[in-house]
């Protein structure tokens, strides 16, 4: 019975959450609407064209700023540069579609900014300074400071762990720095730059917030008008299973080039890089490039923010707001605290039992996390429906579309990867011949789970905890279709009132979401501190 229950149970826990991307897939094979005429004469090439346009544009983005202070901190002395190791993550915490709301709040015709100017010169209403942000320009702005850090990590971990021996081989060869850079480094940490531009990708092309408020048609906009615009909702799954396809195709292209790619020198001897200093009018360029990404991607949305809660001293601790708060506290919470538990039993499944097919289940629930919230929702509102239709109502009187059970299954399909990985890691400082021992003792599954891994896991659980919350707080697209009526949450309100044009009521559950998502910050800022440095005191 031991060995059924970690064979089996776990199986079918993963292929329960998995049903609602295959679902969406499976529309391809549907009948095809009249709608899709339409679509294709009119609106598809923009969707596609916009989207390539934006992901383009925000590679190239991303690249320049994550690349470039990632070798900036760890090869050079300037000023504020120990700050700016840690402070360049700072940007995770504020999600595009809040910089969205704060850019146009800012710089629309009678945003802050520009008002601003008007009084100080004494300038007409007609006068403009700043142009307009509410183009696919902007949102390249946009998402390029709010997801570069993405980039910037995993480039970082990889330049530190760089052997001194190699950069200062090509020094011996005539490279000036330029060419150490071009040449040397970046062919070697090419594949850690691939993983997070990928993840950069992702998260584009999943946004629906930013690309909404900036009236960017869109893959994910598409969707959204297809489904409620024109209340079709197997041509919307057919439209989102184009952009899935997408998707898996840049999952596919990232994890085959990380595969073949080995970059390594064997038998090469790790040496701390000797860090240059920079003086002058260098050691001032290396301060502001590493600074202005900050100020765009999280000092300049915290001000604004703070500005429209100060000036205007809005009621916002009202009645609305507790109320949208405590909902949004205990969905963050319930999936956190029910995914991280999934994915502990599953990573210990496989641990404990080998099983293939679990592996497999488990890789192809990890891709969750670069599934489009969008499609996320639509594949568990056909699975809830269907459900509906055919069993719960029936047999239990209960109707699962429209609950809170399709919201905790979109948050968990995309929060798996988080807490999985954190699993893995843990797993991992486990010595396996703690298992062999506990075999050999006759002990059961779940005493070995809880009595030896789980007191050993205890910081990889709260750190997975920790990590689900935040992430389900920033949600948008999912909750918006899938939460029950007239339930808010933080997420949802900011919409709303951004949509409304409410910029400053935006402003409270803008600022919560904000301070929410500085917790994996400090998660991450720990790491960077207990990383092995670029440089050492001989």
């Amino acid at each position: 019975m031991n060995i059924n229950f970690w064979q089996i149970t776990p199986v079918v826990l993963s292929l329960r959450f998995i049903s609602p991307v295959i679902i969406v897939l499976s529309s391809l094979f549907g009948e095809y609407s009249d709608n899709w005429t339409h679509l294709y004469n009119y609106v598809l090439t923009g969707y596609i064209l916009n989207s390539l346009w934006l992901v383009i544009g925000v590679s190239i983005c991303v690249l320049i700023i994550g690349v470039g202070t990632a070798w900036l901190v760890t090869n050079y002395h300037f000023t504020g540069k120990n700050v700016f190791e840690w402070a360049l993550i700072l940007p995770f915490a504020v999600p595009p579609y809040i910089l969205a709301y704060t850019f146009t709040g800012l710089f629309d015709t009678f945003g802050t900014a520009n008002n601003l100017i008007r009084d100080i010169f004494f300038l007409g209403n007609d006068f403009t300074f700043f142009p307009k942000v509410r183009n696919i320009y902007g949102a390249i702005i946009v998402f390029s400071f709010t997801l570069y850090p993405y980039v910037y990590l995993v480039s970082r971990m990889a330049f530190i762990n760089q052997s001194r021996s190699i950069l200062e081989s090509g020094r011996t060869l005539g490279f000036n720095q330029f060419q150490v850079f071009y040449k040397l480094a970046m062919p070697m940490i090419r594949p850690a730059i691939v993983a997070g531009l990928m993840l950069v990708i992702m998260e584009t092309l999943s946004d629906f917030g930013a690309v909404d408020h900036f009236a960017i048609a869109t893959f994910t906009t598409g969707i959204f008008r297809t489904w409620y615009g024109m209340y079709d909702l197997e041509t919307a799954m057919q439209l989102a299973s184009l952009l899935l396809i997408f998707v898996t195709i840049f999952i596919f292209i990232e994890r085959r080039s990380r595969r073949r790619a080995v970059f390594s020198i064997a038998g090469s001897v790790y040496k701390p890089l000797n860090l240059s200093q920079l003086r002058g009018y260098k050691n001032l360029l290396a301060f502001i490039a590493c600074l202005l990404p900050i100020f765009i991607g999280f000092i300049l949305p915290v001000l604004e923010l703070s500005y429209w809660a100060l000036n205007y001293k809005l009621d916002f601790f009202n009645q609305k707001f507790i109320s949208t708060a405590l909902n949004t506290l205990y969905l963050s919470i319930t999936a956190a605290f029910l995914c991280t538990l999934l994915a502990l039993i599953i990573n210990f499944s496989i641990r404990y039992k080998t099983n293939n097919l679990l592996k497999f289940l488990s890789s192809f629930l990890t891709v969750g996390y670069a599934v489009p919230g969008l499609i996320l929702a639509i594949g568990v509102m056909r699975l809830l429906t269907f459900l509906d239709r055919n069993f719960t109502i029936e047999m239990f009187n209960l109707v699962l579309t429209g609950s809170l059970i399709g919201l905790m299954m979109a948050y968990i399909i995309k929060s798996y990867a988080l807490s999985s990985s954190t699993f893995d890691a843990g797993f991992e400082r486990i010595s396996p011949r703690i298992d062999d021992v506990a075999r050999s003792l006759k002990t059961s599954g779940w005493n070995l789970l809880s009595k030896v891994h789980v007191p050993l896991l205890k910081t990889s659980f709260l750190t997975s905890m920790l990590l689900v919350v935040a992430e389900v707080i920033k949600e948008l697209p999912a909750t918006l279709i899938l939460r029950p009526f007239n339930f808010d949450t933080l997420a949802v309100s900011t919409y709303i009132y951004a949509a409304e044009e409410r910029m400053y009521d935006a402003a409270a559950p803008s600022i919560s979401i904000v301070l929410v998502g500085l917790i994996p910050i400090i998660i991450l800022t720990r790491l960077i501190r207990t990383s092995r440095p670029a440089n050492r005191d001989n």
